[in-house]
């Protein structure tokens, strides 16, 4: 089945007339006996465009339901079982309510157009998906509807609707466009005539670019080489010399007087690469044609006038500016130039424009042979064979006679040998010594400078001409063979380069030193600036010297689009150096973009991450805080009753749930508190010297009936640790908490310490199901809670906290597995140094930094401490009751003494 044609008519704004323009093309059909429907059309409350839906034939629509709403749409399978000949369908960009058949109406067109049918559509220039940007800028209103350009430019006609601005708006006063209630917010919003002006400026490009495409597509169909005048195109010709400016302005000021006038700069380079122009000065040429609405091309070819006027023949251009030629007098010898053949050779449909400028017949700057690519040694070899060798042989061929023929061969070996060692320079002295010598010693007249047989002049020109041929044939090779090894050099600076972005480095540094070091510069810095005329900054900058401000401060700059460069300073560099250098700036551009790409995506996991702890946060206020307060709340409200009379066992039961309830509380707000000055960096541990029995006893103070539910093994022969006494306490505290709240019933929950050289180990185990290895280090993590954990069980923090108190005391914190099953919580800490005037050593024990002597044997949670020992103070806040052990009191924050500073005496 043949493909249906797609025909589209294109506005400029919304109420230009494009679907009263479709209704009347299917009108006229109809008339013609088309059989013609209309599969979507929608008139918006338009009476003129609704009177033209008079009499065509509409194909029912499709409804559907979309968030409690009812829609209607273009019913696709209706109108292909319909199978008409031509559809209308309206508003081609428009985005279908989900369930429809294709989530775009160009899908739906394309579906119509692929069964055979013919579409006649509508769309808004704004729309179209490549515009976008543009449209926003001018109206401020994204445009959420789009519609590929590939979709419209491949439609079989585009046919352009338009309406001056002054016109729509007058449209728009009339009520013809919007109802009365929004005509006014329009005219003085989107339908302002500056943004009329400029949609209607982009519809009329577009269709003209479209037109143009047209043009060379039939041009190149039907192969007409000759150029058709439809649109003035200037071909600027370049040499990469400082005239090129001057050229392109006077281009551009000539593409200005005609109607659409285009102007191409064009710069073509040899095929073999051994001569080329300056790419700083081809830079801030294509610069200056881009900023003046041109484009720049770049095109290789040895016969440069050919080229040029195949260029712009394949252009379809009209005009062609070349500036005058730069060659003295004596060098139009060899030829007439390009400018002169440019002219002779474009015929009558070209015109070609001479430019004076400031570089007239100050010399075209022939490329000249540099011996140095030969190396220095055999420069001065060949310069020694080249005239010191004739010299040497003449005076050898004195002595003996060998006929002119043979002189002749042996002079021209000399001046061959100078040229394979020096080049072209040595070959010429050498030919031209050797010369005079034939004609002074060996031509008669002998001793004169004068030939008397024409045959010997002969000989003579054909000695030198082979001279000068061999010198040339080796220089030639020489500069291949330079050539060669810098194109072997670019080739492995490039390579590297692009290992360097397979292998996604992005150190701009590191970039940055290496070109430095590949070019043996002083400094490289890259440069950018917001736009405009902003000044320059340094993004990155390695090396030293003076620093580089601006790129006209540097030796060598490489410009990278408009608002970077890369600065170098140490020497000037030669051309042929540059082209590597552009590939190291496009690189390091890269490379930055890569480094900020990664600092936004580090942003966005930070802004993610934060997220997500206060969703977590969220979730334990919502539930885990809530359910205390709830039960002290009933509580309260239950003791304030006067209806019921509460025995004592009552109110004491109510008042410990209300204190039961306020200690949960206060355990979850501390822990969000201390997660909170973990995450933000606030801890700053004091560090002080103290016992592990004093701090771990303490830790249990919330632990319920801890006699019965924690053992606690200390050996009396540990060091003393330096630590955070409140933080020690705290981390302690939670794994404890942690081990008892996981661990099975009835088996106690043994918390032992040991010394392992300058360290000291306290280790939380318990006999609980454990934790498989891969969720050893997620449990650490905030807000997690390990398995099934119902959600009264805690906000998660506990280990998180934990871990976060241990390394701010320089500690560690890790899990493992405990024997015969469970999980052992290690929690690390620093011994504290020896003192060497005392013997902490008692004859029962340790001594205790309050002087007494701590007693032998384990020590029980249960077991009282001494009244005088500050480290087991009673909570003000919570006394002892009868019967419970005494709440330990929550630990002070860092930012606070943790702890009276004590020594033991010596």
């Amino acid at each position: 089945m043949a493909r249906g044609k797609l025909r589209i008519y294109l506005g400029a704004a919304p109420g230009v007339g494009k679907t009263y323009a479709m209704l009347s093309e299917a009108h006229r059909r109809v008339e013609r006996g088309t059989d013609c429907v209309v599969a979507f059309v929608e008139h918006h409350g338009r009476p003129r465009t609704e009177v033209m839906l008079h009499g065509l034939e509409e194909v029912p629509r499709r409804e559907l339901e979309y968030r409690g709403a009812a829609f209607t749409e273009m019913d696709v399978d209706a109108v292909l079982a319909r199978a008409p000949h031509v559809a209308l369908v309206d508003e081609l960009a428009h985005t279908n309510v989900p369930g429809s058949r294709n989530a775009k109406r160009w899908q739906d067109v394309e579906a119509l157009l692929a069964a055979g049918v013919d579409v006649v559509s509508t769309v808004n220039i704004q729309h179209l998906e490549s515009l976008g940007d543009v449209v926003e800028s001018i109206t401020g209103v994204r445009q959420q509807e789009t519609v590929p350009d590939d979709f419209v430019r491949r439609a079989d006609q585009i046919e352009l609707v338009d309406m001056s601005p002054e016109a729509l708006r007058r449209r728009m006063a009339h009520g013809n466009i919007y109802k009365p209630d929004k005509v006014d917010a329009a005219l003085s919003n989107y339908f302002r005539p500056g943004n009329l002006t400029a949609l209607r400026e982009l519809a009329l490009l577009w269709v003209a670019d479209r037109v143009d495409a047209y043009l060379k597509q039939y041009r190149s169909e039907h192969r007409v080489s000759a150029i058709w005048g439809s649109r003035e195109r200037i071909v600027v010709g370049l040499t990469g010399g400082p005239e090129g400016r001057t050229l392109i302005r006077r281009a551009a000021r000539l593409a200005e007087k005609g109607a659409g006038g285009e102007v191409l700069a064009v710069y073509i380079a040899r095929s073999d690469g051994l001569t080329a122009a300056s790419p700083k000065e081809l830079a801030v040429q294509r610069t200056l044609v881009e900023d003046l609405g041109g484009t720049f091309h770049h095109v290789v070819g040895d016969d440069i006038p050919a080229a040029l006027l195949a260029f712009a023949r394949g252009v379809n251009a009209t005009q062609i500016v070349l500036g005058s030629s730069r060659r003295k007098a004596w060098q139009y010898v060899f030829g007439p130039g390009v400018g002169a053949t440019v002219a002779r050779e474009s015929g009558s449909d070209l015109d070609v424009h001479i430019v004076t400028h400031d570089e007239v017949a100050k010399g075209r700057g022939l490329p000249v042979a540099r011996g140095a690519r030969l190396g220095r040694a055999r420069i001065i070899w060949g310069w020694l064979v080249g005239v010191a060798g004739p010299a040497l042989l003449a005076v050898l061929l004195n002595t003996v006679d060998l006929g002119l023929a043979n002189d002749m061969l042996l002079f021209l070996a000399v001046t061959v040998a100078a040229a394979l060692l020096g080049g072209l320079l040595p070959a010429l002295a050498s030919a031209a010594v050797g010369s005079l010598l034939l004609n002074y010693f060996y031509t008669p007249p002998l001793h004169r400078w004068t030939i008397a047989d024409p045959k010997n002049i002969v000989a003579i020109v054909i000695f030198v001409g082979v001279g000068v041929s061999v010198a040339s044939v080796v220089d030639l090779a020489a500069r291949r063979t330079h050539q060669a090894a810098r194109l072997r050099a670019e080739s492995e600076i490039l390579s590297y380069l692009a290992g360097s972005v397979l292998r996604g480095e992005t150190s701009l540094e590191a970039l940055l030193e290496r070109v430095r070091e590949t070019f043996g510069m002083e400094s490289a810095a890259l440069l950018e600036r917001a736009e405009g005329r902003a000044p320059w900054t340094r993004a990155g900058h390695v090396g030293f010297g003076r620093p580089v401000e601006r790129p006209e401060d540097a030796d060598v700059d490489v410009p990278v689009g408009d608002r970077m460069a890369l600065a170098l300073t140490g020497r000037v560099l030669p051309a042929e150096d540059r082209r590597v250098l552009a590939a190291f700036a496009a690189q390091a551009v890269v490379v930055l973009d890569r480094r900020r790409l990664q600092e936004e995506a580090d942003r966005a996991r930070a802004l993610a991450e934060g997220n997500r702890i206060r969703t977590a946060l969220l979730a334990a206020v919502s539930h885990d805080l809530r359910t205390p307060l709830a039960g002290i709340k009933a509580a309260v409200s239950s003791l304030r009753s006067e209806d019921v009379a509460w025995s004592e066992e009552d109110r004491a039961e109510l008042l410990e749930g209300i204190e039961e309830g306020a200690d949960r509380l206060d355990h979850l707000v501390g822990n969000l508190l201390d997660m909170s000055r973990l995450q933000t960096g606030t801890v700053t541990p004091i560090i002080r010297e103290i016992d592990l029995d004093e701090v771990v006893p303490m830790a249990l103070g919330g632990v319920p009936d801890p006699s019965e539910s924690v053992e606690l093994d200390i050996p009396e022969t540990l060091p003393m640790v330096a630590v955070d006494a409140g933080l020690l306490e705290r981390s302690v505290a939670n794994l404890v908490e942690n081990a008892v709240k996981y661990g099975p019933g009835g088996e106690p929950v043994l918390v032992s310490a040991s010394a392992l050289s300058d360290r000291v180990e306290v280790r939380v185990v318990d006999r609980g199901p454990g934790v498989p290895d891969e969720a050893k280090e997620r449990i650490f993590e905030p807000f997690q809670r390990y398995g099934d954990a119902p959600r009264g069980a805690g906000v998660g923090l506990g280990l998180a906290v934990a871990r976060g108190f241990a390394e701010a005391m320089g500690g560690t914190l890790s899990a493992e597995d405990t024997p015969g099953g469970g999980l052992t919580m290690v929690l690390t800490v620093r011994a504290a140094g020896p003192r060497p005037e005392c013997d902490p050593q008692g004859p029962a024990g340790p001594v205790r930094p309050d002087g007494s002597v701590r007693p032998a044997g384990p020590v029980r949670p249960d077991g009282p401490a001494p009244p005088d020992d500050p480290a087991r103070p009673e909570s003000p806040a919570h006394p002892a009751r009868p019967g419970h052990t005494a709440q330990r009191e929550h630990p002070p924050r860092p930012e606070h003494p943790a702890q009276p500073e004590r020594h033991a005496p010596c």
